[in-house]
């Protein structure tokens, strides 16, 4: 297949079962809305070394929050359920908890609970009060208001904790370091107007990719040297010899089909750039198959199939 000019790759992205949450995220106005969310999602590029895998998905108008002021929903994304929790928790009561004017609210249902300020509201000594307020659907759902220095801290009880699938990918490759970053800044801008998605590496992208196992025993992941431009004559290379520079873009997400969507306009905005602007050819990251319940199929996915692009 080919778009534009650049070559794409018969292959596949795999990516493994998780879960997630998400978090509504109010304040004063927009800058204290987006102070609170960028530290909840700070270190939470990988679940590798960070625990979770965490992003802010987007912004909220007045009319689409619960105590009608500005917001912005996080996502979470974890391993499993009970690293989920312990880390929603240490980063409501270090990140929002301590942000001016920040509140916290439910923004998934689902009948699996997980506590947002259930055990914070104890940071108000006694002091803490709680509230019942039915929802659209006349569930009764239990709010706090914790005593703080600027006034009060109100948050949600709990958020629901949703299945979810985290890694799903794209390489983009191309001649020089410019190009292919100009390429993934393009693909990153398109994708953020996906719903229940994110790309928790730095902006978006990641120059880090990594294989499993290294020649160093303690070392479960190393460089993947297979698509590192200065190993070309040193090892068993994926890249021709116009290829300088290979930038992955990682997506977590609420389903497959969210994933599949957001890889699509992500791939195509890339190619929009076309051969002429230096990009090659686009690849995905997999372990052969062996290890992800997921297969993200490139070429079926650019061609619409976003259900059908899973061989797992």
């Amino acid at each position: 297949m080919n778009i534009n000019g650049v070559h794409i790759d018969d292959t596949f992205a795999e990516a493994f079962n998780m879960r997630g949450t998400r978090v509504i995220i109010t304040a004063l106005n927009l800058k204290w809305a987006y102070n609170a969310a960028n530290a909840m999602t700070g270190f939470a590029t990988s679940v590798i070394g960070c625990g979770v895998e965490a992003g802010i998905e987007r912004e909220l108008t007045p009319d689409e929050t619960p105590d009608g002021r500005p917001g912005v929903a996080v996502l979470m994304f974890a391993m499993g359920s009970k690293v989920l929790m312990q880390q929603l928790e240490t980063r409501m009561g270090q990140c929002i908890l301590t942000c001016p004017t920040a509140a916290a609210f439910s923004g998934i249902a689902s009948d699996d609970q997980i506590s947002l300020g259930k055990h914070l509201r104890y940071f108000g000594d006694g002091n803490q009060v709680s509230k019942l307020i039915p929802d659209a659907n006349g569930v009764n759902q239990r709010y706090w208001r914790i005593p703080v220095m600027d006034g009060e801290f109100l948050t949600q009880e709990t958020t629901g904790m949703v299945r979810a699938i985290g890694g799903g990918n794209f390489l983009v490759l191309g001649q020089s370091q410019p190009q292919v970053l100009a390429a993934c800044e393009a693909a990153i801008e398109a994708m953020k107007k996906i719903p229940n998605v994110i790309m928790p590496f730095p902006g978006g992208v990641v120059r880090s990719g990594s294989k499993v196992g290294s020649k160093y025993p303690k070392l479960f992941a190393s460089t993947n040297d297979a698509f590192c431009p200065t190993l070309k004559g040193v090892v068993n290379t994926e890249l021709d010899m116009d290829i300088e520079s290979v930038m992955e873009i990682v997506i977590d997400g609420l389903t497959f089909e969210d994933i599949a969507l957001s890889m699509k306009v992500g791939i195509e905005a890339a190619c929009h750039l076309g051969a002429s602007a230096g990009i090659k050819r686009i690849s995905a990251g997999n372990y052969g198959g062996k290890l992800g319940q997921h297969h993200f199929k490139l070429q079926p996915i650019l061609q619409g199939n976003l259900a059908g692009a899973t061989s797992a």
